[in-house]
């Protein structure tokens, strides 16, 4: 207990030095602000993608979705516009300073979706907010370290070397960038060792500086690819571990592949799903009904004698075939009418449709007398007609 008492009593002397006599304090708590409103928003998101049932969810009035950085501006706007309405004096300016904290949180983790214009919240792309906010929150510590970059007071004696390491610092850090060390450049602006040894190293393959320099250096660029396959790649990992334990996975889709466009490709499927069903239904009916067309034509029974349209029965057709007892395509034909006679007449009769339809001609229907008509006479010079079949008819063409 004793110990803790003097922890506590260390702590609070050393933040009355270091923050509070430094006036330091509103920076303080502009950093506190910022790490809880991006650790509160980010345990919100992830109960949200959860789906936990006790918490509220998404802010949706009307079925609008407003995003957390809308709150965000609204905090940026209160502690920015606070600190001028109120002259910078105390307390006011600490309480505008936390204000201000908390609405840089909001915004920069949606920092990819001003970026891109699109909701790419949990895409891969969604990892440029976590780099914006963890780079936002390592310079504001920085600052709180010193009261200049280099951590150097400036006087009149030191202010012309100061100011030329200060432009130095920021070449060095420019190129660092150029090479693709993104974090080794932003950082070396407060630390000039980092800046330093991202310039001097290779280039990333991936980078301008590569692109620009090494396509005439084979050697070199191989060396690059070499190192970022066993360096950078491991690193990469480790930090995508780390966001990941932060932040939460994103996820395993394209990177231009947005909550939009799944949502409409679902509804495509679905749409899509529905139709085949529909046709697939319709086909189904289609054959019902013409299988039970056939097999009502099938069990239709057949006037006894009738021949093929365009033959006679007993004697020679008009293609010279004897039907009376004789075969047709290996169908027997008997003129009283039998079985075979009804399926090779059926046959014939398709036929003679299909025929038809092939040629491209109208289909062409027998017309039987009425019961006062006279029956007509066969042609001269043709065979007699049986007597058992119906007298042949004009055609009438529909």
């Amino acid at each position: 207990m004793h110990l803790a008492q003097l922890s506590l009593d260390s702590l609070l002397d050393g933040y009355q030095q270091h923050i509070v006599a430094a006036h330091k304090q509103p920076l303080f708590l502009l950093l506190v602000g910022f790490i809880v409103s991006f650790v509160c928003i980010r345990f919100s998101v992830r109960m949200i993608r959860a789906e936990v049932r006790w918490w509220p969810g998404n802010i949706t009035p009307g079925g609008l979705h407003i995003h957390h950085m809308v709150f965000g501006l609204g905090f940026l706007l209160v502690g920015g516009i606070g600190v001028f309405a109120t002259n910078g004096g105390h307390p006011w300016i600490d309480w505008f300073g936390f204000s201000f904290g908390i609405g840089c949180g909001l915004v920069l983790d949606e920092f990819a979706l001003i970026l891109h214009l699109d909701d790419v919240y949990w895409g891969e792309q969604g990892r440029k907010s976590v780099d914006a906010v963890i780079f936002g929150i390592l310079f504001t510590a920085l600052l709180l370290t010193g009261y200049v970059p280099l951590g150097v007071v400036p006087s009149q004696e030191t202010r012309w070397g100061l100011v030329a390491v200060i432009v130095v610092n920021a070449l060095v850090s420019i190129v660092a960038l150029l090479k693709g060390k993104v974090w080794t450049g932003l950082l070396g602006i407060m630390v000039p060792g980092l800046s330093w040894i991202g310039a001097i190293r290779l280039a990333r393959p991936s980078s301008p500086w590569a692109r620009w320099r090494y396509a005439t250096r084979p050697r070199r660029r191989a060396r690059a690819l070499r190192r970022e396959r066993l360096l950078h790649r491991r690193a990469d990992r480790a930090r995508t571990w780390l966001f990941d334990l932060i932040a939460g996975a994103p996820d395993k889709v394209p990177a231009h592949h947005t909550a939009t466009h799944r949502v409409a490709e679902r509804m495509a499927a679905r749409a899509a799903a529905r139709l085949d069903a529909h046709e697939a239904r319709a086909l189904v009916r289609r054959s019902a009904r013409l299988a039970d067309r056939r097999s009502a034509a099938a069990r239709r029974p057949v006037p006894p004698g009738q021949g093929l349209p365009g033959r006679t029965g007993h004697g020679q057709g008009s293609h010279g075939q004897t039907l009376h007892g004789q075969t047709l395509h290996g169908q027997t034909f008997h003129g009283q009418g039998g079985p075979a006679g009804q399926d090779g007449q059926r046959q014939g009769q398709a036929r003679q449709r299909r025929r038809t339809v092939r040629a491209g001609r109208s289909r062409t229907y027998a017309v039987r007398p009425g019961p006062g008509a006279a029956p007509q006479q066969p042609p001269a010079g043709t065979a007699p007609s049986h007597r058992h079949l119906w007298p042949h008819t004009p055609r009438v063409r529909r």
